[in-house]
């Protein structure tokens, strides 16, 4: 199995086009030792040829442009992505689809809570059915329920609800339902090893824990370092918590739930831009690096 990180940050990307923080300003004036990311998203592939895309995000354009593998060549149209698999209904992670319009029809897989706001608030869906159409999937959120994905071959696909928020525009949005995030345990039979995907993760619930232990590589959520991040930067009124990120630093923090895992990679991913680990000379940087935890960057390779 191959995984490639096609955008690691969080929404808005890095730098973001309005922010002037110590990271944005840094990068964008050579001040500070750091890479730009466009905004969350991870292609899968498990013969080198057909690539399963998770999420779409806005700058999906960009990063077909940055991987060359997902655009072969072989017809006058042509492309070697065959289905997406969406993680949740947020903007940063499905505007994307409006971009691959061009083609067939799209396979997309999704929960139905994911389903019912791109229907509803943000209908995604139905406008896509005026251009090339979709063919949707269920995916189902039993973590013991193995399915499979259209051109996946013999990758073997697991759903977990966690805990996290539906988008802004949901009408869930304070009320969180079972399916409006989702984490990934995607399987390799031909290795036997397995990866857990979490973009968006508040919480590690009871069902999620095993999905962690088991795992070769886990890529969870590394929105923020800290819960008060973006109060202490005047950016915001609310806690990481209180947005559905669970914060690396602190008690209970995504670094204290990494430490004892057995996985050989431990990957960071959806990075927001006010995060210090972005800044590769940062203190908070070097403790990740001392640890063995990786902070994903666009174009980063996985084999398992």
């Amino acid at each position: 199995m191959r995984i490639r990180v096609l955008g690691s940050a969080a929404g808005g990307g890095f730098p973001q086009w309005n922010c002037n923080c110590f990271n944005c300003a840094g990068l964008r004036e050579g001040t500070i030792r750091a890479q730009a990311r466009t905004q969350s998203s991870i292609a899968v592939s498990g013969n080198n040829t057909d690539w399963i895309l998770f999420n779409a995000s806005p700058d999906i354009l960009a990063q077909l442009r940055a991987f060359p593998e997902l655009q072969p060549g072989r017809t006058v149209r042509d492309t070697a992505i065959r289905a997406v698999v969406l993680m949740d209904a947020q903007i940063d992670h499905t505007t994307g689809l409006f971009m691959l319009r061009e083609g067939r029809p799209l396979e997309i897989y999704s929960t139905d809570m994911a389903r019912e706001d791109l229907t509803t608030g943000n209908p995604v869906f139905h406008i896509l059915q005026h251009y090339c159409g979709i063919h949707w999937h269920r995916v189902p959120i039993d973590p013991g329920k193995h399915f499979g994905v259209i051109g996946a071959g013999d990758l073997s696909f697991r759903a977990a609800p966690v805990a996290s928020k539906p988008p802004p525009y949901s009408p869930r949005r304070d009320q969180p339902h079972q399916g409006d995030n989702i984490g990934m345990r995607i399987s390799d039979p031909k290795t036997g090893t397995s990866v857990f995907y979490a973009p968006g993760l508040l919480e590690i619930e009871p069902h999620v824990r095993p999905l962690l232990e088991d795992a070769d590589c886990v890529m969870v959520d590394g929105t923020f370092w800290s819960d008060d991040e973006m109060i202490r930067l005047g950016v915001s009124k609310k806690r990481a918590r209180e947005i559905g990120h669970l914060p690396q630093a602190g008690a209970g923090g995504m670094i204290e739930v990494l430490k004892p895992l057995k996985a050989s990679r431990k990957v960071l991913i959806h990075i927001n831009n006010t995060n210090p680990i972005l800044n590769e000379d940062s203190p908070e940087h070097r403790e990740l690096k001392d640890l063995g935890i990786e902070v994903a960057y666009d174009g980063m390779e996985i084999t398992l």
